[in-house]
């Protein structure tokens, strides 16, 4: 009996399940999972089922896919009914949902459906495992030295015993369709135009871009450059093609850009993620996340952050097509040719995108990146060719394979969540140009001090080719960096903290602990929010910095840098308490109140 084996799901789907479940004559709804790439695209369809109590989801796990990591956490997380493969393939259901076609899904009772989990069907890869699929009669073996298969549109992956192995292949556009007539004819006749509900959700959220911005820690004048690496050695992140870049780019994007005009954030494949390990993956890229680097959640935050960027660093991934497609700019630093099928629209993508040099000085190749930027129409254009729709198509079609009516109410996909704030996290020491501005300039009141700065996370870096004079330099340190040798030559040292954090006693006490721990430094900064911060002076003078409120503001680090060039240049704290001071971070300014607190 199915019930005595180990592991196996008794209730709602043992034999006697009927005594125990409380609604057992539910439709059965298996979604199919591969691994967490493949389970986030049958994440964006389970709510099309929401409120019909007709239908019992359930959820299983292939096993055929090296990357397991993750899975059995993603599908506790989800919540439905999680059968073992065995008791899978042994289960009656009414409709199965796949977003791969790897594993013996063919196995599966009932309907299939299966789905993408990219934009459309275009690399190459190996041929299933053989014995997985049975030759398809009159065709020959592949020849030796030919190309590699298209995944998901050859008989290797479409065909079992000569039938199409789903009753329904879900693609997203009619080009997809003819490229599955001339690889796979057999099968042509189960394709599916359903649209992407990927890509729909994105289009949904567009709205929300600046509350994305927001959460990713952006901050008022800043552009958010967003580096996206696919899986494989070819890929970004690999090290086995023309790249091994990365590890690289990433420290050099946080180090080289001015870090009050750039925020940077990584999207890794997800499996990259659970290949190599989170914690692998977080160790390696360690330089440059304490240089301020966002490393965004490969499963809910990485359509956010594309809806959110000024630019697009990638490769020849799903998520850089998806970013063309949103119409945001795009460079390529990897892009094997030979891993695309040359009839597919990303190929073209691909030849005509502009590349990224990453050996040349990067700030110019992103402000030329951003300034020339003329969106390409193949990509919004073949993502989806009925975009907005997926959701009802996707919904007509399950419920029809299911012969079951579909519910009155509209189909909806679920729309993306806010992620939580990640503010900007920096240990490393910052270099520091500072210029000193006449009163008055910009929007300063008459009187005020206005001060420009700028600030890099690489103590050497030296920028050059914009122009600018600057009249200072120093080196601004986090209490907390990884290079103690560093803080001992800091002129100013800095620390992020509650103002009640009992630990440092009060940010009066903690600035007078710096002071006279490290003889060199001349200021010491206390930030307690996104716009506040305590400083004193080597003189004893207290000083509470006020700036714009919430993100829209400077990171209240520049605030302290710019008033110690204000005072290193000899100038008295007494003015900027009457007029104020304006801070200059780039195209932005930024109005500080200086207030003399009692030390």
């Amino acid at each position: 009996m199915t019930e005595a084996r180990e592991g196996w799901v008794r209730v709602p789907v043992g034999e006697d399940a009927r005594r125990w479940a409380s609604r057992g004559r539910c439709r059965r709804v298996l979604f199919v999972v591969h691994n967490v790439t493949s389970a986030t695209r049958l994440l964006d369809v389970m709510p099309l089922f929401d409120d019909d109590l007709r239908v019992q989801m359930l959820a299983t796990c292939t096993g055929s896919s090296p990357f397991q990591g993750g899975v059995g956490e993603l599908l506790a997380a989800v919540g439905v009914p999680v059968l073992p493969w065995e008791q899978a393939v042994r289960t009656p259901v009414d409709l199965a949902v796949s977003a791969s076609l790897g594993g013996q899904i063919g196995a599966l009772s009932g309907k299939l459906a299966v789905l993408s989990h990219g934009v459309g069907y275009t690399k190459r890869l190996r041929s299933p495992v053989a014995g997985r699929r049975s030759p398809v009669a009159g065709r020959r073996s592949p020849v030796a030295g030919r190309r590699a298969p298209v995944f998901g549109l050859a008989p290797e992956w479409l065909l079992d015993d000569g039938r199409p192995v789903a009753d329904a292949f879900v693609l997203s556009h009619p080009e997809q369709a003819e490229r599955l007539r001339e690889s796979c004819p057999e099968a042509a006749g189960a394709a599916v135009l359903a649209g992407d509900p990927c890509f729909d959700r994105m289009l949904a959220a567009r709205q929300y871009r600046d509350r994305f911005r927001r959460a990713l820690g952006v901050r008022g004048g800043q552009r958010l450059v967003v580096v996206s690496a696919t899986w494989n050695p070819e890929g970004l992140f690999g090290d086995g093609g023309a790249g091994d870049v990365l590890p690289d780019l990433l420290p050099r994007l946080t180090g080289e850009l001015a870090a009050d005009e750039y925020r940077v954030a990584a999207v890794l494949h997800p499996n990259i993620w659970q290949g190599h390990g989170p914690g692998q993956v977080r160790a390696w890229l360690d330089g440059a996340r304490r240089g301020g680097l966002a490393l965004v959640d490969p499963l809910g935050g990485w359509r956010q952050a594309l809806l959110a960027a000024d630019a697009v660093l990638g490769d020849h991934g799903a998520v850089t097509y998806y970013a063309a497609a949103l119409g945001v700019p795009v460079a390529l630093a990897a892009a094997p040719l030979d891993h695309v099928d040359p009839r597919a629209p990303l190929a073209g993508f691909l030849a005509d995108s502009p590349r990224l040099d990453p050996y040349a000085p990067l700030p110019a190749q992103l402000d030329a990146l951003i300034a020339g930027h003329r969106p390409q129409p193949g990509p919004a254009r073949f993502t989806s060719s009925v975009p907005g729709e997926s959701a009802a198509r996707l919904r007509e079609l399950f419920y029809g394979l299911m012969e079951l009516p579909e519910p009155e109410r509209p189909a909806l996909l679920e729309p993306l969540p806010l992620p939580a704030h990640e503010p900007v996290r920096r240990s490393a020491p910052m270099r520091v140009l500072t210029r000193l501005l006449p009163a008055g300039a910009g929007g300063a009141a008459p009187g005020a001090g206005v001060v420009e700065v700028r600030r890099w996370a690489d103590p050497a870096y030296e920028p050059g080719g914009d122009g600018a004079v600057h009249t200072g330099v120093h080196t601004a340190v986090p209490e907390d960096t990884r290079d103690p040798g560093r803080r001992d030559l800091a002129d100013v040292i800095l620390r992020d903290g509650a103002p009640d954090d009992p630990r440092f006693g009060s940010p009066a006490a903690w600035c007078a602990e710096v002071l006279r721990r490290y003889a060199h430094c001349a200021l010491a900064a206390y930030v307690t929010g996104p716009g506040d911060c305590t400083v004193r002076t080597r003189d004893g003078g207290m000083l509470a910095l006020t700036g714009d409120p919430g993100a829209a503001g400077a990171d209240p680090a520049a605030y302290a840098s710019a008033l110690h060039a204000w005072l290193a240049a000899g100038r008295g704290a007494a003015a900027l308490a009457e007029h104020g001071l304006l801070v200059r971070t780039g195209a932005s300014e930024h109005r500080v109140r200086v207030a003399p607190l009692r030390a």
